[in-house]
């Protein structure tokens, strides 16, 4: 890369990618480039400064539509680059990921990256309210880092129900060379996305939730996209496996005949290693197992099978040991009989490992948030109410509807009328359900106490676009401030993505440290397509780089936004 600096304000960039976006501007004589994530002083004009910066790591990926049949019936689907699932993304903390996505669907498309904190550039989230929708037979390049994190995620379609016809993939975040990870290096590294599957078109699927109606229920599962894969691995040693529910609506227990699993890391928290039979997994969560090839040389059931279902789904694969002399062979073990006490006590043994560092090298358990004091507390409560003769989803009696402007862009060129920052409150309250593009506004700073309360006889499931979060409690019923009594304060882990049991409440902390405009949405995608969302202001008045990088120079702008210029100072 080369940059000139004139001494008059003529300033131009020579770049080898077109993807890489830097800003240059001079001041008192002094020249400086910004790029997405640097700010660096340029000591002379007509010189190329030595940046010292992270990888980069360039893709280019093309969405398309193609005719499978994962469950026997061929049906359309959504390919990235002419895979299903999309092209496995492996990265290494703090890399430069500039993906360049281009659009060939018959509609607008998105992809987020699910659990991909987005440090201080909430403007490469991928979801409706911070960017445009990538128009058919256009282009947007991604440009982004999975800064300080490490561990294994997804990423998949934001728009319409794109989800339901696939889109999706693995986003693996792996430590740096000198970082080390609890537990020795596996003899390989498997990726499994597992998730419920419909045959009807994701396009009919939308037009039954438009007209008010639910999504039936699901027609199977999938491993990988397939109803039957092999896995691999030589007798007596170690593996990985990363599992990920990338379903629509229902959560799945995993399992592995003859096999304990060994929990090392979930949503990027490093958690205490113990055993397990099986493993609950909600929508929208990811975890990794170390499974020890310990058993007589042949071939195991890989299972995953869906959880509170009056009918059960059932998926396999294989785990096959290089020296087998014999095929899978038994039934296929069951699931817990219990469901939902069992789930919970399983789900309160997941302990942070307090000695073990993350993506940096101190120990997580350095980091003492029992101890802070908290600035703010919402209390969100899901329903499922009919409005206008419709079924909807709401959140405090808000189910919320996009505009045609991104509430970021909005935000950025002070566009009124397309949000409200007092359009939810913060706390349940009684009344009618209505549409409304809901806000919550937060300091930049603050530490929140949020807490999910689930009044309905279903499971759900909640995500955090942003930030991670401390789980500190699961509980019954109604919850109250005496209910903190009961919260984990020492060795919680932190995660993305959290269920709420039937007629129970789940509290997390989350230390708002990251300025933005955050989504909180239901994981269960019909339930946020017809409105269990709402997204979270995180604001500081100081405009700095310092809290928030500056507005992509690519960034699309649509509704209201169409014909903006962006601000002198970011040009």
């Amino acid at each position: 890369m080369k940059v000139e600096c004139g001494d008059h304000g003529q300033h131009s960039i020579k770049r080898s990618s077109p993807a890489l976006h830097f800003r240059l501007f001079k001041t008192r004589g002094v020249c400086f480039i910004v790029s997405a994530h640097r700010l660096i002083q340029i000591s002379k004009a007509h010189i190329a400064p030595k940046i010292v910066d992270d990888p980069y790591r360039f893709y280019t990926w093309t969405v398309t539509y193609g005719t499978i049949a994962p469950l026997g019936v061929p049906q359309q689907v959504i390919l990235i680059n002419g895979q299903f699932p999309g092209p496995q993304l492996d990265c290494v903390t703090n890399d430069n990921i500039v993906l360049n996505l281009i659009n060939k669907l018959d509609e607008p498309f998105l992809l987020t990256w699910n659990g991909i904190k987005q440090r201080k550039n909430s403007w490469q989230d991928g979801v409706l309210g911070t960017n445009c929708p990538i128009p058919s037979n256009s282009n947007y390049t991604y440009n982004f880092q999975p800064k300080d994190q490490i561990g294994s995620y997804t990423y998949f379609p934001s728009t319409a129900m794109h989800r339901a016809a696939g889109g999706f993939g693995a986003l693996n975040v792996y430590a740096r060379p000198l970082i080390p990870v609890p537990y020795p290096t596996p003899a390989g590294d498997f990726t499994l996305l597992i998730g419920d599957w419909h045959k009807t078109n994701h396009k009919t699927l939308q037009r039954y939730l438009d007209s008010g109606k639910a999504l039936p229920f699901p027609d199977g599962i999938l491993i990988n996209g397939k109803t039957w894969s092999t896995f691999t691995g030589d007798q007596g040693k170690t593996y990985v496996f990363r599992v990920s529910n990338v379903g629509l609506s229902t959560s799945f227990n995993f399992r592995i005949q003859g096999h304990q699993m060994k929990v090392v890391e979930i949503e990027g928290s490093h958690v205490q290693q113990n055993l397990y039979n099986s493993i609950d997994v909600h929508v929208g969560q990811s975890l990794a197992v170390l499974v020890t090839l310990d058993q007589a040389p042949k071939d195991y059931y890989i299972v995953a099978s869906t959880r509170f279902t009056k009918q059960v789904l059932t998926a396999t694969a294989v785990l096959h040991y290089s020296n087998s002399q014999s095929t899978v062979a038994g039934p296929v073990p069951a699931a817990p009989l219990e469901e939902y006490t069992w789930s919970k006590r399983q789900a309160q043994t997941f302990r942070w490992n307090l000695t073990a560092n993350a993506a940096r090298p101190n120990p997580q358990g350095s980091y003492h948030y029992g101890q802070i004091p908290i600035s703010q507390t919402i209390v969100l409560a899901n329903s499922a109410p009919l409005i206008n003769g419709k079924q909807r989803y709401a959140v405090n009696r808000v189910s919320y509807i996009n505009p045609d402007t991104p509430l970021k862009l909005a935000d950025y060129f002070n566009i009124p009328g397309i949000f409200s920052l007092n359009s939810i409150q913060t706390t349940p309250s009684d009344g009618s359900a209505y549409l409304a593009t809901a806000v919550i506004p937060t300091s930049l700073h603050n530490f929140a106490e949020v807490v999910f309360q689930n009044d309905e006889q279903t499971i759900q499931s909640w995500h955090v676009d942003g930030y991670d979060f401390w789980v500190v409690g699961f509980g019954s019923g109604k919850w109250s401030p005496a209910s903190r009594e009961s919260y984990n304060r020492v060795d919680a882990l932190t995660r993305h993505a959290t269920q709420v049991y039937p007629n129970s409440w789940t509290a997390i902390l989350i230390s708002l440290d990251n300025q933005g405009m955050w989504n909180i949405r239901s994981a269960m995608w019909a339930r946020q397509y017809l409105g269990q969302q709402f997204y979270l202001r995180v604001w500081n008045p100081l405009h700095s780089l310092a809290n928030e990088y500056y507005i992509p120079s690519n960034a699309l702008r649509c509704g209201k936004a169409i014909g903006r210029l962006l601000y002198s100072n970011d040009n």
